[in-house]
């Protein structure tokens, strides 16, 4: 500390400035300087805060992390804005990483508090919403500071959108865009010190990996995680009001940037809305009149920041297609006057579409840190008192930071929410991970369960009822409900639902639209959408969208009913376009994709039971020498490995009980009957025989046999069913077994085989006689036809028809371990009694004649009677 102090002191003398700032160590090598006045002109950046930045780069890479902390503290606090604006871009990507992810920076992903106390003290402390970091930001921010941000960093939508002169939806990026001077790379977004950090911030969850050995961290104790909540918690209060920039300059919101003047106009990317909260602002006289409209700027920021980094991620086609028509009609003028004014051919809308599109799929750790989000927002949002929720939206009694509360989730949230989840839904892998995404969704659905009142139910052991309070909700997100629901079904209906995590989402599901009053809202709120619109004719000219940024968010239509009729169609036109085709959740579509997953329920419930009396079985009915070879290993007779497998009996209870319940809670919300469920249950053939094990999968018969059904091939890929399969081709030819030994059994294969070729005529002869000696050398000689024994394939029927093999020797019983630990344990019985080895092998030969004669006399006289 006491070098870079010495090091500030000397920096701040004026004749070591001056012969510093003509230093050439710091211009670029292609820069020539040949007066201060020159290099001023040419350099006007680099005068004061040159010496800084290279001393704190140079410490960054001598100095340990907590003095570099203190280094930067000091700086903060002692420079003025006007020398710390140029470290402040070096300092946020030192701490965040690099936008295209190769500087990890201060890695706070990995960053954990029982694994690294110190740093992850000292790093929370820093960049604490009244740290000095965010000091520094409103030090910057009180001068009026712009910093650039690379466009081509932004989410794909708002990428494509920029680059193809359309202005983005969110005021976020409106009189931000900065077009390059001629020559120049790419599009720059002038940004805010605050949106310029909190920008940074917010994509280093999506550009910055966890390091290998830190992906066992849990997300909820790291320090991103951390300071989420706490950014949340400071911004978005769910008591009092935001707390004013601990800053020692008397700031304020930042002025609003000037009017750009872009070489080519902008379309509408959507609809122009302004800025939530600048008509308070513009329309404020006085400072001390409402100070939380100057501070409520930070807190509409973050949101918008943290909605567009982290949920918009999807197809700009799908985003155009909820607008309003008069939105699709303006982009396509624009595109159609300005293709010909393009210095290069204009692309084709479609290709351009395409061009920028790239597989995301968000990480687990993502979709926590939005569900964290969500369950905060859910919570500032019911954080307004009865009465301010009652209040009229033209009140001026009403301050900015209540009418925030109001406006946060359905206008900057629940579009870009939808299609997030939509697009989780559809590419998410079909595996027990998809519980975060699945837990996201249902806090979203859930916002009473973060409601103040919610502590004084909680004791409760019955569901509590859904208060009609949240009627107005559950309609105007009508879609979060249904239509995820039925995408909800059709994943459950292709995973193996034996497997207690897949279980556990369909209980869990199940629960949360069983609760009590909450189908009979959703029910409602369909109807209301269903509903003709023949009321009031002279809203057919209304456009189905949000409502705009220049109205109030809290004006109502009167009367009552065809207000919320609506706002429901409102909802759903918004977020699926004019010409969508609703599927009712409680129709007759959705009804039999229900009933298809009570079925499944119940097969699966069985086949839990099975496998957990097969693996009994087994494990009980293995004699002491099965490794040895004595019992027969059946490498078909076990069901495919899952959770069952590894977590024993316990596992299968749980199963048991959550698919047990979740039946229940399905039966309850669409009102299906023990008769009903019966019924089809027999009819879709899930009775089993009486060990439960032996029944085929679904078939139909073909002309060339059986052929599988769809249900079918999902019973066997779930393990549900299976057929008996055994091999069928040549038996000396079959893979050596794990009780065989293989150089023995590869050294009697060469011998039989010698033995067969030198002596096929004589073997042929023999068999082919009628008397007894016929029938002894057919029995040892010959092999049962294969098609006697089990069903065959239409191929492996063919191939036996033509494959007639002859009579041969077979040896390959002698390398078993089995036959050699019976002649083994033979000889030594016989040596108790005395008998020498000789003696014992006359005494083995005569008993095996003995029964193989007896075999020989049974299969004729079955013969026999066959005929």
């Amino acid at each position: 500390m006491t070098t870079f102090r010495r090091r500030v002191a000397e920096w701040r003398s004026p004749s070591l400035r001056q012969a510093t700032l003509w230093a050439p160590q710091w211009f670029p090598k292609t820069a020539v300087v040949s007066g201060p006045q020159e290099a001023a002109m040419a350099f006007p950046h680099l005068q004061q805060p040159s010496f800084l930045l290279a001393s704190l780069k140079a410490d960054s890479i001598n100095k340990p992390f907590a003095q570099r902390c203190q280094d930067l503290v000091k700086v903060i606090e002692d420079f003025p804005a006007k020398e710390l604006h140029t470290i402040f871009p070096w300092l946020v990507e030192s701490i965040f990483g690099s936008l295209d992810g190769v500087l990890v920076g201060w890695n706070l992903r990995s960053l954990h508090g029982r694994m690294s106390p110190v740093e992850y003290s000292i790093a929370m402390e820093f960049l604490d919403p009244g740290g000095p970091m965010m000091k520094l930001v409103y030090k910057l921010q009180a001068e009026d500071y712009k910093f650039d941000f690379p466009v081509t960093y932004l989410p794909g939508p708002v990428k494509a959108s920029i680059q193809e002169r359309v202005l983005p939806d969110s005021p976020l990026y409106h009189n931000k865009v900065q077009f390059p001077p001629t020559g120049g790379l790419g599009l720059n977004l002038a940004l805010n010190p605050f949106e310029y950090y909190m920008f940074f911030f917010a994509l280093s969850l999506i550009t910055q990996k966890p390091l290998p050995g830190t992906l066992h961290i849990r997300t909820s104790d790291c320090a991103y995680f951390i300071l989420v909540d706490r950014y949340l918690s400071w911004f978005l209060p769910t008591e009092g009001s935001v707390l004013p920039p601990l800053s020692s300059s008397p700031g304020g919101p930042s002025p609003s940037p000037a009017p750009r003047t872009p070489a080519m106009p902008f379309a509408s990317y959507g609809l122009h809305h302004t800025s939530l909260l600048k008509r308070h602002i513009s329309h404020q006289t006085s400072v001390n009149a409402d100070p939380a409209s100057h501070e409520i700027w930070r807190s509409e920021t973050l949101l918008q920041v943290f909605v567009e980094m982290w949920l918009h991620h999807y197809s700009l086609e799908m985003y155009q297609k909820m607008q309003s028509p008069h939105a699709k009609l303006e982009v396509l003028h624009y595109r159609l006057s300005v293709s010909s004014a393009l210095h290069s051919p204009a692309q084709p809308s479609l290709q351009a579409l395409h061009a920028y599109q790239e597989s995301f799929t968000p990480s687990e750790e993502h979709v926590l840190v939005v569900r964290l989000l969500l369950k905060h927002l859910h919570a500032f949002s019911g954080s307004l008192k009865p009465e301010q929720v009652s209040a009229s939206a033209h009140s001026h009694a009403t301050s900015p930071l209540e009418e925030f509360k109001r406006a946060a989730v359905p206008r900057f949230v629940q579009q870009k929410l939808y299609l997030f989840l939509q697009h989780c839904f559809g590419h998410w892998p079909l595996d027990a991970s998809f519980r975060a995404v699945l837990e996201m969704w249902l806090s979203y659905l859930q916002p009473w369960r973060y409601a103040p009142e919610k502590q004084a139910q909680s004791s409760a052991c019955q569901p509590r009822c859904v208060s009609d309070r949240w009627a107005p909700f559950v309609q105007e997100n009508l879609l979060m409900y249904t239509k995820l629901f039925v995408g909800f079904l059709s994943r459950a209906l292709r995973t193996d639902l034996v497997s207690p995590k897949n279980a556990l989402m369909v209980f869990r599901v199940a629960k949360v639209f069983a609760q009590p009053n909450l189908a009979e809202m959703i029910q409602k709120g369909e109807q209301l959408f269903l509903e003709p619109e023949l009321v009031i004719p002279h809203r057919q000219h209304r456009l189905f969208t949000a409502p705009p940024f220049t109205g109030s968010f809290l004006s109502s239509w009167p009367p009552a009913v065809t207000d919320t009729s609506f706002k429901v169609k409102s909802h759903v036109y918004s977020l699926e376009g004019q010409d969508c085709k609703y599927t009712p959740m409680f129709g007759p579509e959705v009804r039999t994709l229900v009933l298809r997953l009570a079925q499944l329920i119940t097969q699966a419930k069985q086949t839990a039971k099975s496998i957990s009396d097969q693996c009994g079985e087994s494990t009980a009915g293995r004699p002491f020498l099965s490794w040895l070879g004595f019992c027969s290993t059946d490498t078909n007779g076990c069901y495919p490995a899952n959770d069952l497998d590894e977590m024993g009996q316990d596992s299968v209870r749980k199963t048991d009980e959550y698919l047990e319940k979740a039946l229940e809670y399905l039966c309850q919300m669409f009102r299906l009957s023990e008769a009903q469920l019966a019924q089809l249950t027999l009819a879709m053939g899930t009775t089993r025989d009486e060990n439960g094990k032996k029944q085929l999968p679904d078939c139909i018969v073909g002309e060339d046999g059986l052929i599988l059904t769809p249900l079918g091939r999902y019973q066997i890929i779930n393990g549900l069913r299976r057929f008996d399969i055994e091999y069928q081709g040549d038996s000396e030819l079959q893979p050596i077994r794990s009780y065989e030994i293989a150089s023995l059994v590869r050294m009697l294969f060469r011998l039989s085989s010698a033995i067969n070729h030198r002596f096929a005529g004589q073997m042929a002869a023999l068999c082919s006689r009628a008397d007894f000696l016929g029938s002894f050398c057919r029995y040892h000689l010959m092999e049962p036809g294969l098609t006697g024994r089990h069903l065959l394939s239409p191929v492996a029927r063919g191939y036996a028809a033509s494959r007639a093999r002859g009579p041969r020797l077979s040896l390959r019983l002698l390398g078993s371990y089995r036959t050699l630990l019976s002649l083994l344990l033979a000889f030594v019985v016989a040596s108790l009694f005395h008998i020498g080895p000789l003696p014992c092998v006359l005494l083995l030969v005569l008993g095996y004649l003995l029964y193989a004669v007896a075999m020989t006399l049974l299969t004729e006289r079955s013969k026999l009677h066959q005929l």
